[in-house]
């Protein structure tokens, strides 16, 4: 599946990185303006619409991944690809928790893949527009992206303290699970065994397990922060708002 000598690789923040940017700025807009503006029940429609958009992009590109197997990279288990399912539920349902979870998960951790993509493999390299690798990569990050956006700001589904918690109580059980499968598999899902061979951020945070606690704690102090404005709000207008659907 390597892409040929005369497709143009990938360059962050060239032309096609550029355009897929513009595209979620405006898309993110009109869908707030849409979750803001249109009656409950179509608000919800295009919440399926979009769901049914992320669920068969995720097939498209498990598809992808499927045809030359490597148990390396194509098990779905990545926090980007649990992500991408829970958006998908959280714009279905329009469950409070869920659309939580994606708040935090889409809002903080798929948004930094559409600053800084890593796109590919260092075997196939990272193509450009219109390989396949390109558009369920930006695909992908940017429905879950925009899912987090269209339930918090379109359709007014707040984060909580109670949420937040939840949020890192099942993080940390996906930490556990994937940390376990990767000692018994002898993979890497999620960095979280070791570093990545190429040169990375993480590099700067040191050792293993060093560079993987600084992360936790970072991931949890900016979700922590992300909470205090919604909450503080809250506190404010205890009366305007109510309290959130819990289910």
């Amino acid at each position: 599946m390597e892409f040929s000598a005369a497709q143009q690789e990938f360059s962050a923040y060239g032309v096609s990185h550029l355009i897929v940017l513009a595209i979620f700025v405006v898309g993110a807009v009109l869908l707030v303006w849409a979750g803001r503006t249109q009656t409950d029940e179509r608000a919800r429609l295009l919440g399926r619409v979009l769901a049914v958009a992320l669920v068969t992009m995720f097939c498209v590109a498990l598809v992808y991944k499927l045809i030359r197997p490597d148990i390396q990279t194509s098990i779905p288990i990545q926090l980007c690809d649990i992500a991408e399912l829970m958006a998908a539920y959280a714009l279905w349902t329009q469950r409070h928790w869920a659309c939580a979870v994606t708040y935090y998960w889409g809002l903080f951790l798929s948004s930094q893949a559409l600053l800084t993509p890593d796109i590919g493999t260092p075997a196939e390299g990272a193509p450009d527009f219109p390989h396949h690798l390109f558009v369920t990569f930006f695909a992908l990050h940017v429905l879950v992206v925009w899912a987090a956006i269209y339930v918090t700001w379109g359709l007014r589904q707040r984060p909580t303290w109670r949420t937040f918690r939840f949020t890192v109580a099942i993080t940390m059980i996906w930490v556990a699970l994937t940390f376990t499968f990767n000692i018994i598999a002898n993979t890497n899902y999620g960095y979280l065994n070791a570093k990545p061979a190429a040169a990375s951020v993480l590099d700067l945070l040191g050792p293993w397990p060093v560079y993987a606690l600084i992360e936790v704690t970072v991931v949890i102090g900016v979700w922590a922060l992300m909470t205090w404005p919604w909450e503080r709000a809250r506190a404010k207008q205890p009366l305007a708002e109510g309290p959130p659907n819990p289910v």
